[in-house]
């Protein structure tokens, strides 16, 4: 069984515009209590007990959320802007920050501005020598990354596709192999500057070692302030159920 879990959660959400200028997106309150502790209380009842979180931008208000939250979970903080400074850019970074911590294991992956089922992160759960990627069939797939998979197995990630590739998105939820590591620093930065996630999964993919699954449950991006108000349906609605 798998036990810890990566939250990436470095960032400000610039696309939160003024709700994200004091203080880290996942911290903006739904429903009377920040959206990370949603997330996190769902890792928790699907299994996950270690949390390792990545943070950087206001890292301060992500301590504070610790310490207030100390008894509901057992989080470690990385601080990203001391282990690779604060030039270094992109969704990799996570895992160069953390590769000591988790080499040598697998372990969940999930950013802090994410929501997913119970089900679904139970789901991925799998302790076994492939990566994993959970995908959705979305209506307008143009607009994130496309999966290209072939008899359930991973080919490549496009991202945003001039041309229709098929439906499949990238929820980015995933499950790492140890393999993962060994292929960090083959990596270029992007056409963005970045170093991206993406780019180590498609190396793995190559190799024919990342298998895909499909989302059966809820998949909340929690980007722009209309994503609150969905939060808040959902959770409500959950509740009562």
């Amino acid at each position: 069984m798998i036990k810890k879990v990566l939250i990436s959660a470095a960032g400000r959400g610039t696309r939160m515009l003024d709700l994200s200028k004091d203080k880290p997106k996942h911290l903006i309150e739904v429903n009377k209590k920040p959206f990370l502790y949603y997330l996190l209380d769902n890792l928790k009842k699907a299994g996950f007990e270690e949390i390792i979180m990545v943070v950087g931008y206001k890292k301060e208000f992500m301590e504070s959320f610790l310490a207030e939250y100390k008894d509901d979970f057992h989080i470690t903080l990385v601080n990203q802007f001391d282990v690779l400074g604060e030039d270094r850019y992109g969704t990799a970074c996570p895992l160069e920050c953390t590769k000591d911590l988790l080499q040598g294991q697998s372990f969940l992956a999930v950013y802090g501005d994410n929501l997913y089922s119970v089900e679904d992160l139970k789901r991925l759960n799998i302790d076994d020598g492939y990566s994993y990627i959970a995908g959705l069939a979305h209506e307008t797939p143009e607009k994130y990354g496309v999966l290209q998979v072939e008899g359930g197995l991973l080919k490549k990630i496009v991202e945003k596709p001039a041309k229709p590739i098929g439906n499949l998105i990238n929820t980015g939820l995933y499950k790492f192999s140890p393999e993962v590591f060994d292929h960090l620093d083959k990596i270029d930065l992007s056409p963005r500057g970045e170093y991206e996630l993406t780019d180590v999964i498609n190396i793995l993919a190559k190799k024919d070692k990342v298998k895909a699954i499909d989302l059966r449950g809820v998949w909340l991006d929690f980007g722009k302030p209309g994503d609150i108000k969905k939060v808040e349906q959902y959770l409500d609605a959950e509740k009562n159920n």
